[in-house]
């Protein structure tokens, strides 16, 4: 009797709860599957979103550097007519301003390359003081350019290369 009464009630019972453990198991795995399947969506069409945006700020950083890159502002900001002390404060002014225009930029990139961006301008800036603190006084503006631009020659090295070089780096990575 006792066999009897396991095979009429248990042994169902039993296959009952493993048919219902088992579904169970496969509905969290289905539900498991469809939120990845979701979130990997959201994640796409975030990055669709957000790419865009973060390749023109790389853009921007870059163009920022380019235009603090002590030669090129010097073809862009005219000495003629100033006293070195007058165009040591437009150079300033313009490096300032430009970094400034651009701060904005940093939310989105690494916080490694955006303190190399922030180091780069701190050494311009610290070779253009340095230059105007060796010229004698009432030096003129084009003395200090020739000056800038002869430290540069010596040092034989670009200030913001380094750093557009980092950008760029980064930028691949994230493309």
């Amino acid at each position: 009797m006792n066999s009897f009464l396991i095979f009429t009630y248990i042994i169902p019972v039993l296959l009952v709860i493993a048919v219902l453990v088992w579904f169970l198991v496969m509905l969290e795995k289905h539900l498991k599957n469809m939120r990845q399947i979701r979130m990997l969506g959201v994640r796409l069409h975030k990055d669709a979103i957000t790419l865009p945006v973060r390749l023109h700020a790389y853009e921007r950083v870059v163009l920022l550097l380019e235009r603090i890159t002590p030669a090129n502002m010097l073809l862009r900001v005219s000495s003629v007519g100033q006293t070195a002390s007058e165009y040591h404060q437009v150079l300033l002014s313009e490096i300032r301003n430009e970094f400034n225009h651009n701060m904005s930029q940093q939310v989105y990139m690494s916080d490694a390359v955006w303190q190399q961006v922030r180091q780069t301008r701190e050494e311009v800036v610290n070779l253009i003081n340095r230059t105007y603190h060796e010229l004698p006084e009432g030096a003129r503006g084009a003395d200090l350019a020739k000056r800038i631009l002869e430290s540069i020659l010596v040092s034989e090295a670009d200030p913001t290369a380094a750093a557009i070089q980092a950008v760029k780096q980064e930028m691949r990575e994230v493309f």
